[in-house]
C-alpha cells in the first residue's frame, strides 16, 4: 500500500469532520432573546352617551323674577352635577383596560 488508509476510513474521516463542525457551530449560537411587547389595541366604546336635560334656565321666555332665577339657578346646578356624573361613569366605562 501507498501509505494512505483504505478508501472507506477517509469517508468516516470526513463524516466526523463534518459531525464535529455541526456540533461546534450549535455550541457558539445562542438561542434569540425574546422579550413580550405591549402594544394598545383600540377597542371601540358601546357606552350610550347620556341625553342632555333640559335646564331650568333655558325655559324662560321672558326676563323673570330674581327669586324665580335663583330658584331655576339652584336646580340647574344639581340637574348639571347629575348629567357630569353621568358622563363621567361613561368616560370611565370607555376608558378602562380591557380584561
Amino acid at each position: 500500500m501507498n501509505g494512505l488508509p483504505p478508501r472507506w476510513m477517509r469517508w468516516i474521516y470526513i463524516a466526523a469532520a463534518v459531525a464535529l463542525l455541526f456540533v461546534l457551530t450549535a455550541c457558539g449560537s445562542n438561542p434569540p432573546q425574546t422579550a413580550p411587547v405591549y402594544v394598545s389595541v383600540p377597542v371601540e366604546c358601546r357606552e350610550k352617551v347620556p341625553d342632555r336635560p333640559v335646564m331650568p334656565t333655558e325655559e324662560f321666555t321672558e326676563k323673570p323674577a330674581l327669586d324665580a332665577y335663583v330658584r331655576a339657578s339652584r336646580a340647574e346646578i344639581e340637574r348639571r352635577e347629575g348629567y357630569e356624573g353621568q358622563l363621567r361613569t361613561a368616560l370611565e366605562a370607555c376608558t378602562a383596560p380591557v380584561k
